[in-house]
């Protein structure tokens, strides 16, 4: 399957499809495609499957694109500023692939979107990720969308990264995760939180520059929300001038 990806930090994935080829998506994905593409929202894998999706922030149904003669084009972005990265889902050499909740962008046929539950309680409670992670397996690429850039990592056996909690996209189901409580005099006075996740090899490592939280505090300066009845209004405050929207 042919792809190519437009744009810098507002990325979209252009997939070519040919005869006999398929992608699915989350509901709401879809930007542009074909007059030969045709699609139909699926719950993929069934109603068990679809609960599971549900679970992790995803729709319960799926969309699925196929052509309906000769090659055919269709286009997915994400739903905040961000970048795609394509992740080889192999089940020779990499059987499965953990990711973040709404992760997922889009994927060929056949790669098969689970969950996974996360092994330790401490990880789920104070990892950022949940309890409930994302899990591919199967055969081809899966498409997937997070803020900021993306920083991929191969780890040896036994290395260890030390990652900011909200910075993991995903990693190979070989790497082990956990989190390290960073003291207290380096939580009150270094700005950096309380834990820090530990990802320890072997195995490929998916980083965002960037996550959707630390965008919002970014932002949250330069808005201005009134709600006083017919008065309401919300705006953004640069250099000292507000505009409406």
């Amino acid at each position: 399957m042919e792809y190519k990806i437009i744009g810098d930090n507002l990325q979209v994935v252009e997939i070519m499809l040919g005869a006999g080829e398929g992608v699915y998506a989350e509901a709401g994905a879809m930007v542009y495609m074909s007059g030969n593409v045709k699609m139909e929202a699926k719950a993929k894998g069934g109603f068990l499957k679809g609960l599971k999706r549900k679970l992790v922030g995803e729709t319960f149904f799926l969309t699925e694109f196929s052509t309906s003669g000769g090659p055919g084009v269709v286009a997915f972005a994400g739903n905040a500023p961000g970048t795609i990265q394509p992740v080889k889902i192999s089940s020779a050499e990499r059987k499965e692939f953990i990711a973040q909740k709404d992760a997922f962008l889009c994927a060929e046929d056949g790669v098969d979107l689970g969950i996974t539950f996360t092994k330790k309680l401490g990880a789920a409670i104070f990892g950022g990720e949940g309890f409930i992670l994302e899990k591919f397996s199967g055969e081809g690429l899966v498409f997937l969308h997070a803020c900021g850039d993306f920083i991929e990592k191969e780890l040896n056996v036994g290395e260890i990264l030390k990652v900011d909690t909200g910075c993991i996209v995903g990693f190979d189901a070989s790497v082990r995760y956990d989190i390290e409580f960073v003291g207290v005099k380096s939580a009150l006075f270094g700005g950096e939180g309380v834990f820090v996740a530990t990802l320890t090899g072997p195995g490929r490592v998916l980083l965002q520059s960037m996550t959707l939280h630390n965008l919002a505090a970014a932002l949250r300066p330069f808005l201005s929300v009134g709600t006083s009845g017919a008065d309401r209004e919300i705006g953004f405050k640069i250099g000292g001038f507000k505009m409406d929207i």
